[in-house]
């Protein structure tokens, strides 16, 4: 009898990033087992052995998520010589993201419903990073304000909190259907409302 082979090795990361995309493409609940191990061309034991459970994976997938494309949207707002400079290129460049033709349109942490399918830990962590994206904002707002960019009297959370979710509605118009031209128009208009601006 000839031995039994060894499990085909596959290529972790390849998988996890299939897995991402479709999660952001469908959302938890609608992708099921099935979806997953077509998609990352593996079996059920081998997810299973690799990742432990849907909810581990999706957990790494939306840290995965968060790891590839924040950096492209983070990193210039504290490099950015003004906090305008920083905002601007933000929502600019979240037109470009949320629209691009190789991912599914929008952000997979903005779209994610977790928190309303029951599923309580995923709904906590994708909260935490909503919340992140927000302490963000701020903290680069009150950086403005201890550099005399913008007055003392700014109310720094209601403005970033407004910033965050003209970004967040990029999101879900970009999932609509709207194009990278549409959402540089929001984005336009949004930055009239930055404090000090003509209106």
């Amino acid at each position: 009898m000839a031995a039994r082979g060894r499990p085909r090795a596959f290529d972790r990361d390849a998988a996890l990033n299939a897995a991402m995309t479709l999660f952001w493409e469908k959302g938890f609940t609608a992708t099921s087992m099935t979806d997953l191990c077509q998609c990352m061309g593996i079996n059920s034991p081998s997810l299973y052995a690799a990742f432990g459970s849907k909810e581990a994976l999706y957990a790494e997938a939306m840290a995965h998520y968060v790891e590839s494309f924040s950096p492209q949207l983070w990193a210039p707002i504290e490099a950015a010589a003004t906090a305008r400079e920083g905002f601007e290129h933000f929502l600019t460049a979240s037109a470009h993201l949320l629209t691009q033709e190789t991912c599914p349109k929008g952000c997979m942490l903005t779209l994610s419903t977790v928190a309303s399918e029951g599923v309580e830990d995923l709904g906590r962590l994708v909260v935490a990073g909503r919340n992140g994206a927000l302490a963000a904002l701020e903290a680069r707002l009150r950086r403005a304000v201890n550099e005399g960019e913008l007055p003392a009297s700014l109310n720094v959370e209601g403005t970033a909190r407004m910033f965050l979710g003209v970004q967040q509605g990029m999101s879900v118009q970009a999932r609509d259907g709207a194009s990278q031209a549409e959402l540089e128009a929001m984005a336009e208009a949004a930055m009239r409302a930055w404090p000090g601006s003509p209106r």
